[in-house]
């Protein structure tokens, strides 16, 4: 079986503009809602090499507003990995660009992401190789989880 490595991660920014956000100039929850599911949909991609789907989204969390103007952060991380699918887990950080402020924490979830090979069909994905503490703690974590959707569904 194929072991990867780095190619777990992946950041993405962008500064929120007019057209995301309501008459306040506060950015609609599902403008990054959307930003989030490219993330999550872009690092499944890269650690898979072929096309990934959302099949869940858990635990979505608004900690603070965004408004137009700030630049948001998201970082997507390959938390577990089983036979055709993996959870990743999306933060989004918010930085106010007027202010020497550092960015805070605005949104985090968890995506599911379902690898497909080329006819559609779920396709079998490489084993996810825990570097550190951190990412053995992540591994752990996810795998109650889909331990948990798993025993739900039956």
């Amino acid at each position: 079986m194929e072991k990867i490595y780095k190619r777990n991660k992946l950041t993405m920014s962008q500064v929120m503009l007019p057209n995301q956000a309501n008459v306040a100039g506060n950015v609609h929850g599902g403008e990054i809602m959307k930003l989030m599911d490219s993330t999550a949909g872009a690092v499944g991609i890269k650690y898979s090499r072929s096309n990934v789907v959302t099949a869940r989204v858990d635990e979505l969390e608004f900690h603070s507003p965004i408004f137009v103007g700030a630049m948001i952060t998201c970082t997507g991380t390959i938390a577990y990995v089983g036979k055709t699918s993996m959870e990743v887990v999306v933060t989004v950080d918010v930085e106010d660009l007027e202010s020497d402020a550092p960015p805070k924490r605005a949104l985090s979830a968890y995506f599911t992401m379902v690898a497909l090979d080329k006819m559609g069909k779920p396709k079998r994905l490489p084993e996810l190789i825990s570097e550190t503490e951190e990412e053995e703690r992540l591994f752990q974590e996810g795998k109650k989880r889909h331990e948990f959707y798993k025993t739900k569904k039956r």
